[in-house]
Order: structure tokens, then C-alpha cells, then sequence
């Protein structure tokens, strides 16, 4: 699943190199043996920003893109749209993605995060529960539509570098959301609409479900 992932970054046309971060040996291992740019990093980071920080300390790159492993479906214009979203808008230092949620199962999953947004796409809250509540009112569309939010995150080299040493907050620890520590301290993050809507893997289910969507040559 990692080369998968390392492959499809590969192919994004703006991301000009690709490495993975990781503090297991057998990680490590695993992309060396397929010819992958790897870093093994401190074992002691609480989430995958810190671990991203102590890769961008030695880089010179003004845009850095967090991919996670366990996004194996992420599509390499979607990489783009979220380095685009820092290209485009100066005054932007942390961009994602989020996707219209229309699997009525995940609006109640927990492994399933939504996010809120205001009129110019800036995340209000992002949530583990279902937000927002009145989605489930007798006129759900009079509050718009629910949006999934997919874990790909870019930024500007400096603010992840601010990012990673900031005390982390309430809010983030109750949902174990490590993006909700940049709105508690203040700061914003855009984010870009996208038609798909990745499988990210959670679950024994989630694998699965994986290997059946690239088994089948199926994406969505």
C-alpha cells in the first residue's frame, strides 16, 4: 500500500519529489526495496505534523504535502488541487480537501471525519459526529450539504515548522483530530472541494474494501 501511495505522488504535477517519513524499520525496508525516497524520523512524535516538521527542518521547499499511507486512493490531481490552493491564495498557510458525503452509513461513523465550512471554503470545525446536526432535520437540505473531509494537507514549509510546536488543544485531543490545533490557536485552513472520494483505511473493512476498488481498476 505504501508504493501505491508513493507511486501516486510521484505522479502529481506539482509535487516535485516525493519522500516517506517513518519511524519503523520495516517501513523503511519495504520503500528502499522498491527504489523510494524514505526517512526514518524520531519514534516519539504524537502525530503524523510532528513527524512531517522533523522531515521539513532539512528541506528547502516552500510547499510541503502530508500523505498518509493509509490514503491509498488519494488521486494525483488532488495533490495538486490542495498545493494549488497555496499557489493561488498568498495569504494561505494550510490547505485540504473535503468531498461531498452522500454514504448515509458514514455520516454516523466515527472513522469517518466531516468538516464544516464557512462562505470562502475556510474550515469552521472538523468532527468525528455528525455536523451539521440539523443535517438529520425534516429539511436537510436547507443547511446545505454535509462535506467529508479527505486527510491530505499542504503548507507553507514555515507555519508546519510553527504548527508542530504548538501546545495541543481540548478540542483536538477529545477527537483526536490533529488539524483542529491550528483553529483552536487561531489559524485558518482552506479548503478545496473535490468530486472524489477516496477510501481512506481504518478498518480490516476499509482494507478490503481497498484491494477490491485496485483489484477491479475501479475508482471513485
Amino acid at each position: 500500500m505504501v508504493e501505491h501511495v508513493y507511486r501516486h505522488a510521484l505522479a502529481a504535477a506539482r509535487a516535485a519529489s516525493v519522500l516517506v517519513a517513518t519511524d519503523d524499520d520495516r517501513v523503511s525496508t519495504a520503500v528502499r526495496a522498491f527504489g523510494g525516497n524514505v526517512r526514518l524520523t524520531s519514534p516519539d512524535h504524537q502525530n503524523g505534523t510532528e513527524r512531517l516538521a522533523e522531515v521539513a527542518c532539512d528541506l528547502t521547499a516552500e510547499f510541503i504535502v502530508n500523505l498518509q499511507a493509509d490514503e491509498p486512493l488519494v488521486k494525483p490531481s488532488m495533490i495538486d488541487l490542495v498545493l494549488g490552493a497555496l499557489e493561488s491564495h498568498p495569504d494561505v498557510s494550510m490547505a485540504t480537501l473535503r468531498t461531498p458525503l452522500t454514504v448515509e452509513r458514514d455520516v454516523c461513523d466515527p472513522h469517518v471525519v466531516k468538516v464544516v465550512v464557512d462562505q470562502h471554503n475556510f474550515a469552521l470545525y472538523f468532527s468525528r459526529a455528525a455536523v451539521p446536526y440539523t443535517h438529520h432535520a425534516a429539511d436537510p437540505a436547507s443547511t446545505g450539504p454535509i462535506y467529508k473531509h479527505i486527510g491530505l494537507y499542504a503548507y507553507r514549509r514555515e507555519f508546519l515548522l510553527r504548527l508542530a510546536t504548538l501546545t495541543p488543544m481540548p478540542l483536538e485531543q477529545a477527537e483526536r483530530l490533529e488539524q483542529l490545533r491550528a483553529l483552536e490557536h487561531g489559524y485558518r485552513i482552506k479548503t478545496e472541494k473535490t468530486p472524489y472520494d477516496p477510501v481512506g483505511v481504518d478498518t480490516l473493512d476499509d482494507l478490503e474494501r481497498v484491494r477490491q476498488i485496485i483489484g477491479d481498476g475501479v475508482s471513485r
